[in-house]
Parts: structure tokens; C-alpha cells; sequence
């Protein structure tokens, strides 16, 4: 695939996917360069290019009094910061149509996220910023059904479009990823594995969102081997105290390892 349209991405020879990674929200200035700079400092050794990943604001909560963010421009400001300071692209979520147009101003990717990516509006304004749109493939949607999303952001002038698979609803409280929508989705456009997310066990009774965070080797494992671009990884120094996702977010300090497993297994991949 070709990133080269992707402001900062450092390209390589090795034939690695890519990763988007980073905290699930925004919360604060210190906390995303820490964890920029760590994951930098392992992608650069292990020639991954490297998007960081960060929502500067949360709408999609199940309780009222969830953290939504910091303030959309002190959050967009600090993506930019980490983008200047690194020399790496960032990516956030939008939910609005007047999202689109002032993310772009800071991010270079936007993301719909997978409850919204039917919205047509919201994916035609995103596509008209001329940013690359991640996709997330809806928990209630087929792979063959984002064929339209993608349609949408071509037909909107765009040809920039990703999808992100981020699981499918097993149940009330559980996802799973069924691996053969990947090649059916790379058939359209460079296809991302959202392995924590896929990982969530949604709708619990205390409206916090549960997770299997134990499982995220076994399917970052198992999306590599079947050639995934990219893998999308939500990561913090403290994810027991993260303010949203923590449930299902990697610990920063076992990042290096699970990267190092993941580039030896695509080697072997690409000698087939």
C-alpha cells in the first residue's frame, strides 16, 4: 500500500504494517508526548511506520458522567504538539460534521468511528478535507457492506480511505473478529486491525465498558499472519487509571515485546 501521501510517516523497506497507537483520549499535554515518545522510540527501532493515535474528545459514552475531554482545541492543540515535536502524523475521531473541518486543521487522518461510519454526511464532510478516513467498520456490519462507505469517500473526490475492523457484536457483551473479512476488505482499500477494541465487552450493567486485554497478542497475532496493513493498538502508561478504554488498553511497558513477536511473524509471512 502507499503511504506516501501521509505527512511524517517514516517509510521503510521491510515490508511491516503500520501502526496507529496511542491513548485512547486526550487527557492531557504531558501524557500524550510521554506516550508518543515511548512508542516512537520502539517503532523506530523496529522500522514500523508510526501514526499517532488520539480522540480529542469522546462522544460515544454509555454514562453521563463519563470523561468526554479536555476541550476540543486544547486537545487538538496538544495532537499537533506531538505531531511538530516527532515528526510523526496523528489520526483522531470525529462525530459531527463541524468536527471534520477543524480536526483537519491539526490531524492528518480522520476517523469515523464504527457506530457513525453509515452517517453519509459525516463521511462525505471528511472526505472533502482532503485528509486520508479511517473507517471503522460497524459492530453491526458485514465486511462486504463497507464497500459503500468507502464508495462515499471516493465518489466525494477522496481516494484517501482506510477501513479499521474493530470487531463484531458476538451477543450483548462480547465482540468478535471474524478474520475473513480481511482480504475481503483489502479488496477495497488498506484494511487495519483494531485489536484492542476488538477486545471490548460492551453494554455492562455499571456502563463501564469491560475488556480482554490478556487476548490482544493472540489477535494482533492472527491479523499479521493474515496480512493486515496495519494494526491499530490503544496504549497508556496507566490503564487502570485511564480515563476512557482503560479496560481493554495495552500497558505501554509490554508494547516493545508484543512489536518485536509481530515484525518476526510478518518476516516469516512475507517469505511465503
Amino acid at each position: 500500500m502507499n503511504l506516501s501521501l501521509i505527512p511524517n510517516i517514516k517509510h521503510t523497506d521491510s515490508n511491516n504494517f503500520f501502526l496507529l497507537a496511542g491513548p485512547c483520549a486526550i487527557e492531557g499535554e504531558d501524557m500524550a508526548l510521554r506516550i508518543a515518545e515511548k512508542v516512537i522510540t520502539i517503532t523506530d527501532k523496529l522500522e514500523i511506520p508510526y501514526v499517532f493515535k488520539g480522540s480529542f474528545k469522546k462522544a460515544n459514552r454509555s454514562r453521563i458522567d463519563s470523561f468526554t475531554g479536555i476541550g476540543d482545541e486544547k486537545a487538538l492543540k496538544i495532537l499537533r504538539k506531538v505531531s511538530e515535536t516527532f515528526k510523526v502524523p496523528t489520526v483522531t475521531d470525529i462525530h459531527e460534521i463541524s468536527d471534520a473541518i477543524k480536526a483537519a486543521e491539526y490531524v492528518d487522518i480522520l476517523q469515523i468511528p464504527a457506530f457513525l461510519v453509515r452517517q453519509t454526511d459525516l463521511v462525505v464532510a471528511a472526505a472533502k478535507t482532503g485528509k486520508v478516513v479511517n473507517l471503522k467498520k460497524g459492530q453491526f456490519m458485514s465486511p462486504e457492506a463497507m464497500q459503500h462507505a468507502v464508495t462515499k469517500v471516493h465518489e466525494s473526490g477522496n481516494q484517501q480511505a482506510w477501513i479499521t475492523d474493530r470487531g463484531t457484536m458476538f451477543g450483548y457483551q462480547d465482540m468478535i473478529v471474524d478474520f475473513r473479512g480481511i482480504p475481503t476488505m483489502r479488496k477495497m482499500a488498506p484494511t487495519v486491525l483494531d485489536v484492542t477494541h476488538s477486545l471490548q465487552q460492551p453494554n455492562q450493567s455499571t456502563g463501564v465498558t469491560g475488556g480482554r486485554p490478556d487476548m490482544i497478542e493472540t489477535i494482533a497475532r492472527a491479523g499479521v499472519v493474515n496480512n493486515i496493513d496495519g494494526l491499530f493498538i490503544e496504549t497508556h502508561f496507566d490503564p487502570a487509571n485511564a480515563k476512557s478504554d482503560g479496560a481493554n488498553m495495552l500497558d505501554i511497558n509490554y508494547l516493545e515485546k508484543l512489536l518485536t513477536n509481530l515484525v518476526a511473524i510478518r518476516k516469516v509471512v512475507n517469505n511465503f
